[in-house]
């Protein structure tokens, strides 16, 4: 058992044993680990004799009492290392490799924050996450924050008592299939009528799909699984007719996983969901928030100014504005206020590089690109923008 695992089991064991004590009973959630078995439930549409079950955005099991305390970000410091939970298994974002790294997105924002605080992209230990893990993984400070393609929404804000930083990827929930089974890019809702649809438990995406199966008046078959790995190997094998997750994930999939006897198409047109992603933390941590917020802040607003891996030194000794100059360490710099290094963000952008480069390296090359999307600049009409640095 790796280190950051051993962090993460013996947190969830204090959680579990404190559960006991407070009721007599286990939690109604099959926990057992056999993840190869589906939750299966069934979603139609709702009608004056059989109304739709009534369901809820926020979990239960996703309530959880805050037991971190202190000053997360000089517990943080004195540690010497920055734990970050990933996912370890979302293609791009964040993929465990065969040495145990991690690689994607996700990651190299977990790396751009190390960066700020450490002065070193590598102060990292990487904590894969499933979701139905991560949020007791922040909770009892198994993990000081979460880089794992989390949505950012009223329920989790305020009863399961996170935090969010900006968005650093919007995204929107979509379907995947197969061309045999007279699915297509223009496919809609009201085509999957009678399909047995996957996806991951403890997510939104069940309630996501569960409501627009509903709008749309047809009955699905709805099967959850913990892993999305697993939900991929049961839609390849044919156990499922359709998957459905955050349309990123599903263009990962598809251009790493995608059978050569098989074609898959993503659908709707139009994402049926809002899903904004970026860093998840524990509540009431303001300096911690703010330096994993401004992490963010300056990688985009480099992506503005012109600022790369590249020319940062150049820029820094010669800076084309004031704002540039402050954000690099300068003259009227603001990160000693935070309790970092002058230089915090310069490191972050040399050693991670700004939002572009960020996202370049990553997303491209699965087939995401920042063009025409709402992740293009908000010059570039896009929704990627950042206050300023003053």
């Amino acid at each position: 058992m790796t280190k950051n695992k051993s962090l993460l089991w013996r947190a969830l064991a204090v959680l579990f044993c404190i559960s006991l004590i407070a009721a007599s009973c286990g939690d109604d959630d099959d926990d057992s680990g056999t993840t190869q078995q589906p939750a299966t439930t069934t979603a139609a549409a709702a009608t004056d004799d059989e109304p739709a079950a009534d369901t809820t955005t926020t979990a239960a099991a996703d309530v959880i009492e805050n037991t971190q305390d202190g000053d997360l970000l000089a517990t943080v410091m004195e540690r010497g290392k920055l734990h970050c939970g990933v996912s370890g298994a979302a293609v791009a974002f964040s993929e465990t490799q065969p040495d145990g790294t991690q690689t994607g997105f996700d990651a190299d924002y977990c790396r751009a924050v190390a960066a700020a605080i450490f002065g070193d992209a590598d102060a990292v230990e990487y904590v894969p996450l499933t979701a139905a893990e991560r949020f007791t993984a922040v909770q009892t400070g198994a993990v000081d924050v979460l880089m794992r393609n989390t949505t950012w929404t009223q329920g989790r804000d305020t009863e399961v008592g996170m935090d969010f930083g900006p968005t650093t990827y919007y995204d929107g929930q979509q379907l995947m299939a197969r061309v045999s089974d007279d699915f297509s890019n223009s496919s809609q809702i009201s085509d999957i009528d009678g399909a047995v649809v996957c996806t991951n438990a403890g997510t939104t995406t069940e309630q996501n799909i569960a409501d627009a199966a509903e709008e749309a008046g047809v009955s699905i078959t709805l099967n959850t699984f913990e892993d999305f790995d697993i939900v991929t190997t049961n839609f390849v094998q044919g156990a499922c007719d359709i998957v459905t997750t955050d349309g990123s994930a599903l263009v990962g999939r598809k251009a790493n996983q995608e059978p050569d006897d098989q074609e898959w198409v993503i659908f709707p047109p139009t994402p049926i969901s809002k899903e904004p992603l970026g860093p998840t933390y524990g509540q009431n941590q303001s300096r911690f928030a703010d330096v994993v917020n401004w992490t963010v802040y300056a990688t985009v607003i480099a992506d503005e100014k012109g600022v790369n891996s590249s020319n940062v030194d150049a820029m820094a000794a010669n800076p084309p504005d004031a704002e540039v100059g402050r954000l690099l360490g300068g003259e009227g710099e603001l990160q000693s206020a935070m309790g970092l290094a002058p230089d915090a963000f310069w490191q972050v952008i040399k050693q991670v590089g700004n939002y572009d480069e960020i996202y370049s390296r990553n997303l491209n090359p699965v087939g995401l690109t920042r063009e025409g999307s709402a992740n293009a600049g908000w010059l570039d009409g896009g929704l990627i923008y950042a206050p300023p640095a003053r």
